[in-house]
């Protein structure tokens, strides 16, 4: 573990570790992190975050690959295919094998050597472990373009997420049909929360207005928000937030781009001296 931590893509310690009780330093590329020995489990000469332990707000390793892991394996069984190794899952998750099976073993699954992983099995693993073998009620927050593209996604119902409200504060949105919902005003978000159980809220406003929304999706009992405005938003302690900036992306892939074309026009071909237009 002290070698390879960098093998999870997310470290969380309780505070109460940070403040100096028993545990476990780990220095590494000016990295400081503090875990205490019930974050970790040995499995022979290995040692792995223990992804189960619950108590004094301890929580697990988590890798934002296995939503990744999942969307291939549901191609796969799509195709007819019974096992997967490691290596090929990995060439379709574009990682390396060894991450694959850090991920895996994390789950509690070593598959068979020379056979791999069975493909169904390990469907269901991966969706345990990431709540999928439920139904998640969701709402919507913005019935504007967006909004509107999202509940009208079937991607989402095909992954467990059922969209059962959406609300807004234009009145000419109000009442309209989105992706089978009927849109209600922003003031109903409460009650729609709590009469169709929902935990999960979706931000598709304005950047100006995104802050409103969350803030009423925390005072309506929401824990975990998808945010799509391009703003940074204050939440309590608690509140989990996952942010999705399609213009950011879209910068960063501007950015290889220009470093690609930067590099084409500077590398020589044959015998001419100057620089290869690209």
């Amino acid at each position: 573990f002290r070698d390879d931590w960098m093998v999870f893509d997310q470290l969380i310690v309780s505070q109460g570790l940070l403040q100096g009780r028993n545990g476990l330093e780990i220095h590494k590329s000016n990295a400081f992190i503090l875990k205490d020995e019930r974050l970790l489990i040995k499995r022979g000469n290995d040692t792995f975050l223990n992804a189960t332990y619950a108590g004094d707000r301890y929580v697990g390793g988590y890798s934002d690959h296995l939503p990744v892991y999942l969307r291939i394996l549901v191609d796969l069984s799509a195709e007819g295919t019974g096992q997967v190794s490691s290596e090929q899952l990995a060439e379709l998750a574009a990682v390396n094998a060894a991450k694959v099976r850090k991920d895996l073993s994390y789950l509690g699954t070593y598959g068979t050597r020379g056979v791999g992983y069975e493909v169904q099995f390990l469907t269901y693993q991966i969706q345990r472990e990431l709540g999928l073998n439920q139904s998640w009620p969701v709402v919507i927050v913005g019935a504007g373009n967006l909004g509107q593209a999202l509940a009208n996604f079937t991607g989402i119902s095909e992954r467990g997420f059922h969209i059962v409200g959406v609300v807004d504060k234009d009145e000419s949105k109000i009442g309209s049909l989105v992706g089978g919902v009927r849109v209600k005003h922003a003031d109903e978000l409460a009650q729609i929360v709590l009469s169709k159980s929902v935990s999960i809220g979706i931000i598709a406003t304005p950047a100006q207005q995104a802050q409103d929304a969350a803030d009423a999706l925390v005072r309506a009992g929401i824990g975990s928000i998808m945010n799509f405005a391009p703003t940074v938003l204050s939440v309590p302690r608690g509140v989990n937030v996952r942010k999705v900036d399609l213009a950011l992306e879209l910068q960063i892939l501007s950015y290889y781009e220009q470093r690609r074309n930067n590099g084409l026009r500077s590398v020589p071909t044959g015998e001419q001296s100057g620089p290869v237009s690209a």
